[in-house]
This record gives C-alpha cells, structure tokens and sequence, in this order.
C-alpha cells in the first residue's frame, strides 16, 4: 500500500457503516485521520462500530445531525454509495462545499496494484468475475494474484493493503460509487452498457445516470485504456469525447469494432481467440461479457491459453443467470440480480428451449411492454408475484401467453411454476425488478429461491 498523506490529521466524517463505510474507516485511519462516523442505525450492539470506538473513532448513531457539520469543520464527507445526494447530512455538506467522495477513491488512491474499473448498466459482475479468473491465471504463473473487488461485494479498501505491484485489482464500480468519484487512473477502464430506466430513482435523469459512468474514464491517463460498447451508437461520441485514454471499442456483431463477434466466434481485429460454442455461459449478453473480459485480459498481457481455460469452465456467478440444478429433466436458472426490465431482456432470451417465467418484486411506476416480442419467442408459461404482478400479467397477457399464474410471494410461485414445466423446458427465475418489497437485497432473494428450489427436490 501507497502511503500517502491526502488524509494525515484530517478531520473526516464517514456517512454510513456497513461494508465499505466499515472497510474505508479502518483504511482512513491507518492513513492518519480523525474519524467520526454517523449512521442513522442504533450502533450499539454492531460490533463493527464497537470495533471502530475502541481504534478512537467517535461513532454517532440513531439519527443525522445536520448541525454538526456546522459546528465542526470537517475536511470531508465519506459518503456510502448508497446514500443518496437527497439525504439531510449530504445536502447541508454540499451548501457548506465540504468535498463529498466514496470509498473507491480513498482506496484505489493508495493502490500499488494497476487497477480496472469496469461498470455498466448489466453484466458488470460477471465480467469482473471473468476478467479477475483470467488473469489470476495469468499472473499465477509467477506467483501474483488478481482479486476482484468493489460493488461485487468486497470493499477495496479490505485488499490494496495486501496487493502488490505485481497484483492486478479487478474493480467493479456502480454508478452510486462513480458519482462520488473524482480523480481515478485505472490501467483500463471498461463500461459494458448503458441503459435507460436503470437507476433513476436515484440518479433522476438519465443524462445524469450516464455522466456518473463517465467518471470511470474522465481522469485516465493518455497512456491507458478504455474500452466502448460500438453498439450503443447514442453515448458513443460523448464516451470518445470525454476520454484521454487509448479508445477501444467492443460490439456483438459489428466487425468494424476492435474486439466483435462473428462467425462463432470471439474475436479481435487480428486473431480468432474462441469459439462461442466452447463457452460455459448461456446467451449472447454472455458473449459480450466474455469478449470484454477477454479485451481486458489481452491487453493485461494475459494469452488466449488463458482465456480459453476459464470460458470453457465458469459457470456463472451466484445469482447472474446462475445454473442451479437439472431437476427431472428441467433446467432451472437463479437470476436474481434481473432488477430491472433490461437484465431480464437480457435473460429471456439466452435458452433455446420453452421457458416458465418466474417475475415480480418492488414496484417502480414502469410497464413491461417492452418485454412483449421477448416473451412471444421464448416463454410458454409465466409465475408472477410482489407488487408488479399485475402489471407483468398485462404484459404476458399482450404476448399471447396463456398460462399466466398470480401468487403473492415467491414461495408460492416456485411449486406453481415448476408445475408447469415438463422435462427439456428451462425454468427460469429474472425478477425485471427490484428485490426490496419482499427482501432486503437480491442476493436475499436468490438465495431464498435456491431453498425453494431444493425444497422441490425433497417432495
């Protein structure tokens, strides 16, 4: 780890604990700072906050005190990504121009490790996952490691103690991280997709949504790299326009771009690396996943050896299209992390076989219409449940599907739907919402479906 003295004796208020605000307060300490962290939560028996105390960090729990930025002069505001900018304590930082960041730049700012970024609207997690598997391969062969990190679920702040020059951090970063990001050099950086009606509860325009992605490349370095999806035609432009770094550019179909797909298979301007048939991973989203990550690992320095070596064997992360079982002959899907309309579009239609739909969760004021064609070609039978069921029955019902099925929880809908498979059909759960009318996260409610599942195969 870089030590560097950004933080020395600076007066910092963390906003939040949970994983990173817990990961970033022990780093920020370590980089000489003066904590105090907030969380409207009672603290008292979180022994992650007890922890802190005990290290001097005065901890203030139960509510927000606005007056206390007030009454203070702080250097900054550590805000966790999933605050939003409406909160009190945010607002009044802002109106006092007290420098607000988040835990990826504090981190990757004392990074030895070269670090990626990568982000986008879906596929994010499965193309860290892919990209971090390759070039753990890579680099083992002389006794480095790469570690993914970020919004998949471990804080930076936890591993670039450990990692060293020769290590590699993969990075993925939401656009909730990236908002608060101000100046980050990834070696490269990469977003996958950008879609519209993701996010903006949060981000409120899409403008917005794609400005926050941008900061990914905004601060690279003329002599790193960064790579665009050549299909989406409507961001390209402002993507080449913002960056410094080595453009690069990535489609499905289009042989124009630096690394597309066509005849089978994976390739680049030079070189076939795979066939797509090899692959482990259903679907065409997963094509573009691993052509990413494999852009990624070559300009890394990692060889088609390795990238053949891991398509060929990963099976999908947990709760991304993720392979269950083969239950009687029905192949049974976990994807979880479908929280909104465009995941599922992704979802539906990566299995040849007749699909019974499992879908439903929280509400967000939109119609499903624009699954309609999707769901005419691929599925035979639909299993709805949570707020939107009814607005998702709409939409099945437009598509001409005659078996639709209304349950009020996705416990009651899992035997439903499994009885309206038969053997060679694909059940597949892709909620197209968000998790939190029922459960507290996605990875929650995967879980929670995977012991439906299982419970199935004991009756």
């Amino acid at each position: 780890m870089r030590q560097i003295k950004t933080y020395q004796n600076k007066n910092i208020l963390v906003l939040g604990l949970g994983k990173s605000g817990f990961a970033v307060s022990k780093l920020l300490l370590k980089l000489g700072a003066k904590l105090t962290l907030n969380d409207q939560a009672d603290l008292s028996k979180n022994q992650n906050a007890q922890e802190l105390k005990k290290k001097g960090v005065r901890v203030i729990d139960g509510r927000h005190p606005i007056e206390l930025l007030s009454q203070e002069s702080f250097d900054y505001l550590v805000k966790n990504p999933g605050i939003p900018y409406e909160n009190p304590m945010v607002k009044e930082a802002q109106k006092l121009n007290l420098p607000i960041i988040t835990e990826p730049e504090i981190a990757l700012s004392v990074s030895e490790a070269p670090y990626i970024c990568i982000t986008g609207s879906n596929g994010k997690t499965t193309t860290v996952m892919l990209t971090q598997k390759i070039l753990a391969r890579h680099l083992a062969k002389k006794g480095h490691h790469a570690y993914a990190v970020g919004n998949i679920g471990v804080p930076i702040s936890e591993v670039v103690e450990k990692a060293t020059k020769n290590d590699i951090l993969v990075c993925e970063t939401s656009s909730f991280q990236l908002l608060g990001v101000t100046d980050i050099n990834p070696k490269v950086a990469a977003i996958i997709d950008i879609y519209h009606n993701v996010h903006l509860d949060y981000h409120k325009t899409f403008a917005n949504y794609v400005n926050a992605k941008l900061n990914v490349t905004k601060t690279q370095s003329p002599d790193h790299y960064f790579l665009a999806n050549f299909d989406q035609k409507d961001i390209l432009e402002k993507e080449r326009k913002t960056t410094r770094a080595k453009f690069m550019t990535f489609s499905e179909n289009d042989q124009a771009a630096d690394y597309f797909i066509a005849d089978g298979y994976l390739q680049n301007q030079h070189e076939k690396i795979m066939k797509t048939s090899d692959m482990k991973l259903p679907g065409i989203h997963n094509q573009q996943n691993a052509l990413v990550a494999s852009a990624i690992a070559q300009i890394m320095g990692a060889d088609i050896a390795d990238i053949k070596a891991v398509l060929t064997t990963f099976a999908g992360a947990k709760h991304r299209l993720q392979y269950v079982m083969t239950l009687e002959g029905r192949k049974i899907y976990n994807d979880s992390k479908s929280t909104n309309i465009e995941a599922a579009s992704v979802a539906i239609p990566a299995f040849e076989d007749p699909e019974v739909w499992i879908a439903g969760g929280l509400d967000r004021g939109f119609t499903f219409d624009s699954l309609i064609p999707l769901l005419k070609k691929h599925v035979k039978a639909v299993v709805l449940y949570g707020q939107t069921r009814y607005l998702l029955a709409d939409a099945a019902r437009k598509a001409g599907i005659k078996h639709i099925l209304i349950e009020n929880t996705l416990q009651e809908a899992v035997p439903k739907a499994y009885e309206l498979t038969k053997p060679g059909d694909v059940m597949l759960f892709s909620p197209a919402c968000a998790s939190w009318d029922q459960f507290r996260t996605f990875e929650e409610r995967g879980d929670y479906f995977v012991k439906f599942i299982k419970e199935l195969k004991t009756k």
